[in-house]
């Protein structure tokens, strides 16, 4: 009797856009589908792999999946150590470099490739895959809530009610988003919609990558039902194969068995003396303080910020990035800072292992960019958050924390030592019940929604049967 050859495994390709919290969600993915049996290669650029190598343990966490591998790619850009970019410098030079060296890739690469999982903001992405006859499915990293607004851009431009008019404009409600009527603000629209120009190149990218996720076979979104189903059920009548499997994060913690959160995916070197400071804290004593990978703040917020967090007398655990900073003198800490706040109340690192710092007993509250891995993590952890959006998404992002779930305060557009004393004594004293009742309320939610039976476990399941689908029909031809 003839034998029937079994198929090989898929073969997924994994491209994320080159940024610290787009390149941590897609390898928490890419180690969930190798879990499940599927090869991956994952495309860093140079610079992040090697980044990625020096400061944390990948190697030797991913060597235990045999068709996992990581191949790299030229940005085109010689980024200096900071890892700073502005967008547009860094997806124009993607296009001129990393775009023919994809298609190149896609063309040599062995075993064949059954599936691209492509981040959806660098476009070239879909438009080669598409080209060489590739199926591709979209992730993108952000919220819900955040790609629906992006999707909506156009209608809001048609309508007149983007551009912003000054200052005086920003609490106008945009009514062009469905879904969002009653509260979404100008002032919550992602950074990028406030330029006054309509033609502006950050504005059009954004918008035309994300309608263009309607051409790709499915969309997946870090995020589950409980959080943002009524949003996802409006993306679902644009893209209607839409996979919500997060918080990937926990995903994986619990598929790996493991909730020591030591997987590290980090492109700065991270400083662990902090766990031990926490572990010396009284339980949900702490606030912790990071504003993410990208945000720059200038030396004149810092100090309102300082200000604020040491007269509210919290104490706190701050990640400041070198070069997070601008204008300081020779890039050192102010001195009479720094004496004012050590005085055993507070911890500075320049970089935590946040998955941890926020399941620790001893953090109450996170003062926070609003990036959506952050959020998320907080939110897993049950850790209530003041909201300082940097950019992007992050606008959104806290409207919603605040507004719609409930789970902390939103602080955007001030910068005041008054105000931030005031938002960490609510949040961690005055208002502490209402909010720890909303956040234990939601962690309880992320979990079930991740654990064996949950909406983002059976959606993950799904996209699976998807990828080997796309095999299957690929050995059949």
């Amino acid at each position: 009797m003839e034998k029937i050859s079994k198929p090989s495994p898929p073969h997924v390709i994994i491209f994320p856009f080159p940024a610290q919290g787009h390149v941590n969600s897609m390898l928490k993915l890419s180690e969930i589908l190798s879990l499940a049996g599927i090869n991956v290669t994952f495309i860093n650029t140079h610079q992040n792999q090697e980044r990625l190598f020096k400061f944390t343990d990948i190697q030797a966490r991913f060597k235990k999946y045999s068709g996992f591998r990581f191949l790299t790619i030229q940005d085109g850009l010689d980024r200096d150590r900071s890892l700073k970019f502005d967008l547009k410098d860094l997806l124009q030079s993607m296009d001129r470099t990393s775009k023919p060296e994809f298609k190149q890739l896609l063309v040599d690469i062995k075993p064949r490739v059954d599936c691209i999982i492509g981040d959806g903001v660098p476009g070239f992405i879909l438009d080669i895959a598409v080209e060489v006859g590739i199926p591709i499915i979209h992730f993108r990293t952000i919220s819900g809530c955040c790609f629906w607004v992006y999707f909506c851009i156009l209608d809001m431009i048609q309508a007149g009610e983007l551009p912003i008019r000054g200052e005086e404009d920003m609490n106008r409600l945009i009514t062009k988003v469905p879904g969002m009527k009653t509260f979404l603000r100008c002032r919550d629209l992602p950074s990028l919609c406030r330029t006054t120009n309509m033609e502006d190149y950050n504005l059009q990218v954004v918008m035309k990558a994300t309608r263009k996720s309607r051409q790709a076979q499915a969309l997946i979104l870090n995020t589950f039902e409980d959080l943002e189903g009524p949003i996802l059920s409006q993306i679902r009548d644009h893209c209607p194969k839409l996979y919500s499997i997060g918080p990937l994060h926990e995903l994986l913690n619990l598929k790996l068995k493991e909730s020591d959160h030591q997987s590290s995916n980090s492109l700065w070197e991270v400083d662990r003396n902090c766990m031990t400071w926490l572990d010396r804290q009284v339980t949900k004593s702490v606030i912790y303080i990071s504003f993410g990978s990208i945000a720059v703040i200038t030396k004149e917020q810092l100090v309102e910020f300082w200000h604020g967090i040491v007269n509210s007398k919290i104490p706190f655990l701050w990640v400041i990035r070198p070069d997070s900073v601008t204008n300081l003198n020779d890039g050192k800490f102010p001195e009479e800072l720094l004496e004012e706040g050590e005085k055993d109340n507070g911890f500075i690192v320049k970089w935590a292992p946040q998955e941890e710092v926020l399941a620790h007993k001893s953090v109450g509250g996170f003062l926070t960019h609003s990036g959506w891995n952050s959020s998320l993590e907080s939110i897993v952890s049950g850790v209530p958050m003041i909201c300082w959006p940097y950019f992007a998404d992050q606008q959104v992002n806290s409207r919603f924390v605040s507004e719609i779930w409930n789970l902390g305060l939103d602080m955007k557009d001030v910068c005041d030592r008054k105000i931030v004393e005031k938002m960490v004594n609510d949040l961690m004293v005055n208002k502490r019940d209402e909010f720890v009742k909303f956040s234990g309320r939601m962690a309880e939610l992320a979990r079930k929604s991740v654990s064996e039976g949950g909406s983002s476990w059976r959606n993950l399941d799904r996209l699976i049967e998807h990828i080997r689908m796309i095999n299957m029909q690929g050995h059949h031809e």
